[in-house]
Formats: C-alpha cells, sequence, structure tokens
C-alpha cells in the first residue's frame, strides 16, 4: 500500500470520527440552538366599525372629509379654526300668537309670517341674519285638531341660506285657527355646516314629526339614524338641546361621526379641537 493512499483512508477515518462525534452531541446533549423566531407582525383588534372610528378621530382624516365635502357642496372649505369657532346663537322663548294677514314679527334672527296655503295654515321663515342659519321654531296651531292630516310641504326643516326664507304646512286650515309660536332658536353656521346639517334627519334634533316629515334632504349619502333613546330621554330631562346636537353636526359629517352624551356646543372659540369624539376612541 503505497503512503498515499494510507494517508487518504487516515483522512476518511477522522472524518467519519468528527460526525460520528457531532451525531452523538446533537442526540445526548441537545439540539442546535437556533435564533428566536420574529413576533408575528401587530394587527389592529377591534370590529371594522370600531376601526373605522378610531381612524376617523385624526385630524388628517377629518380634514380629508372637509376638503371632499366641501367640493361635493360647492363652497369653500373651511379650516380647522373656522370649524372650532363658537357659533351664534339666538333663542326667543316668549309664547306669541300669528294670525294670518297679520304683519311678520322679527325674533332671535327669524322673520315669521303666518299665511293660508289654498287648504293649509302656514308659516313663513326668513332668515333675517347676514348667515346661513341652522334653526328650530316650536309652534302650536290653535286650535290643533287634525293637524297631522295636512298635505306636507316639501321644504328645509333644518337650515335657511343667507337672504332666504322657507314656508312649512303648520295644520289643516279653518276659520279662527291662529299659530302660537313658543320658542325659536337659531345658529349662524358656515355654509359647509349648513350643508352638513341639511343631511341630518330633523328627528335626530328633536324636531317633533307633524314639522319633520316634510323635510328634504340634498342628494347624495344621507343619514339614516333614528334618534337614540338615551339621547332623547336627554332632551326631554333638558340635559341635552338643540344647540348642542346643531353645534355637533355643524362641525361633523354624520355620514361618519356621532352625537356623544357628554358633547355640549362651543361656549368660546378653540374650546375643543375637531374632530370633538370620545376619549376611548
Amino acid at each position: 500500500m503505497s503512503i498515499r493512499d494510507t494517508q487518504f483512508r487516515i483522512g476518511v477515518g477522522v472524518v467519519g470520527i468528527a460526525l460520528a462525534i457531532g451525531i452523538a452531541a446533537i442526540r445526548f446533549c441537545g439540539s442546535v440552538s437556533l435564533p428566536p423566531k420574529p413576533p408575528p407582525p401587530a394587527v389592529p383588534r377591534g370590529t371594522s366599525s370600531e376601526l373605522l372610528t378610531r381612524s376617523s378621530a385624526s385630524p388628517v382624516v377629518y380634514r380629508d372629509f372637509v376638503a371632499r365635502d366641501a367640493a361635493a357642496a360647492g363652497t369653500r372649505a373651511p379650516t380647522l379654526e373656522e370649524l372650532s369657532r363658537k357659533l351664534p346663537y339666538r333663542v326667543d322663548d316668549q309664547r306669541r300668537v300669528l294670525e294670518v294677514g297679520k304683519p311678520a314679527i322679527e325674533i332671535a334672527g327669524v322673520r315669521l309670517r303666518a299665511r293660508r296655503l289654498e287648504n293649509a295654515l302656514a308659516l313663513e321663515i326668513a332668515n333675517a341674519t347676514g348667515s346661513d342659519i341652522a334653526y328650530m321654531v316650536a309652534s302650536a296651531p290653535i286650535p290643533a285638531a287634525g293637524c297631522n292630516a295636512a298635505p306636507a310641504l316639501a321644504f328645509n326643516a333644518m337650515t335657511i341660506r343667507k337672504g332666504a326664507s322657507d314656508t312649512r304646512v303648520e295644520c289643516v286650515w279653518h276659520s279662527g285657527i291662529a299659530l302660537a309660536i313658543t320658542r325659536v332658536e337659531t345658529l349662524e353656521v358656515l355654509p359647509l355646516s349648513a350643508w352638513y346639517l341639511d343631511h341630518v334627519p330633523p328627528s335626530a334634533v328633536g324636531i317633533e314629526p307633524r314639522i319633520a316629515r316634510g323635510h328634504v334632504a340634498p342628494e347624495g349619502e344621507r343619514c339614516a339614524f333614528a334618534l337614540p333613546q338615551a339621547v332623547r330621554s336627554g332632551l326631554e330631562r333638558g340635559e341635552i338641546g338643540w344647540r348642542d346636537l346643531i353645534d355637533f353636526y355643524a362641525r361633523h359629517r354624520c355620514q361618519t361621526y356621532q352625537f356623544s352624551l357628554l358633547y355640549r356646543a362651543f361656549t368660546k372659540d378653540g374650546e375643543r379641537s375637531v374632530p370633538v369624539v370620545p376619549a376611548a376612541m
């Protein structure tokens, strides 16, 4: 046997011994240590509705909504500073009685006049301010018999634009009927805010069905929600007011944002940042 063959056999033997030792080490001393697997990527938790709500709480998302909605409304997009200002508010709760043929009265930023429209008693409401307004005129026909049978007249139950007026049916006409005005509230709003409010069902801000049934909302995505019982109870107890609801929806699109029971109308400019959402969001 040559020296070269001897060296080759010795080399093979050494390699075999090394492999045997390695296998034994793995078998008796444990497995080879590997680096730990990286943790799985974080996945947002919650329902799709909850995730959307959290996203809409972002000022960046809110600003994008404002820009797109302003384009859809054909008006200028207000700044976040403008949307954080206190809205000029007027209220008058003195009871007054209107009769057809008598002069109009001006209270809380609106001019009111009773009219006869064919077989119905109607109320003409004119904006007497220099701005678009949201308005609420509480009324009671005298006497009130058969008022729900009066045909509804299409009108805007939520807002009146600057320099404009609207007319709503109050009751079936009969001789001697009059109209008591028991409370009037108005808020001056931005053009985009008026557009936002036009999409809100009047019943969602406490306007009675006799009046709300004639409201005509703008074309496009609407807000089909009923007034939550908790909010209704708050209105009945006087804990939540028409002003609070209007103030919220003047700043927030109703298709995305929901009124919080803790929300109250701004009493000064910049009182809170918009969007105003519950802390849990």
